[in-house]
């Protein structure tokens, strides 16, 4: 598994409760743009959409730097029929939305890591920097005393 891009700012912003991987449909340029790491995927997100009675999962907003054609084309997921209607019907239920975590390669393929989340609250991001903080003092401390 070679990793493309991820997106660290979900793991600030929401608290992801269940992870899938998923494939994409995609141009040849829009692969080329992969494999040289020219790729976006903060800001972006996935939304469901229900086309001749089926659901389907579209990625919106990645941006790839392409020469020719849609930098920010929406594409299409690819995955199980059970696993759209499992994330669909958990978004309905809540209030939780599915957003990009990491795109990267395996044997080959792209594919896109993608996280049920919910959006945290101020107080929780103040929370998630105390705690990194206080685990960065305590290693910076480690690391002295080994040095010593």
């Amino acid at each position: 598994m070679k990793s493309i891009a991820s997106n660290k700012k979900a793991y600030f912003d929401y608290s992801i409760t269940d992870d899938v991987e998923a494939g994409l449909v995609l141009t040849g340029e829009e692969i080329k743009a992969i494999r040289d790491k020219r790729v976006n995927i903060s800001g972006s997100y996935v939304k469901p959409f229900i086309a001749d009675g089926a659901n389907e999962l579209w990625w919106v907003g990645s941006n790839f730097n392409i020469e020719n054609g849609d930098q920010s084309r929406s594409k299409k997921l690819l995955l199980h029929k059970i696993e759209i209607e499992r994330l669909t019907g958990k978004l309905s239920a809540k209030n939780l939305t599915i957003v990009p975590l990491e795109l990267y390669l395996s044997r080959g393929r792209a594919k896109l890591k993608i996280g049920l989340a919910s959006r945290k609250q101020v107080h929780d991001k103040r929370e998630t920097l105390k705690k990194r903080d206080i685990e960065r003092e305590v290693a910076r401390r480690l690391n002295d005393r080994s040095k010593k």
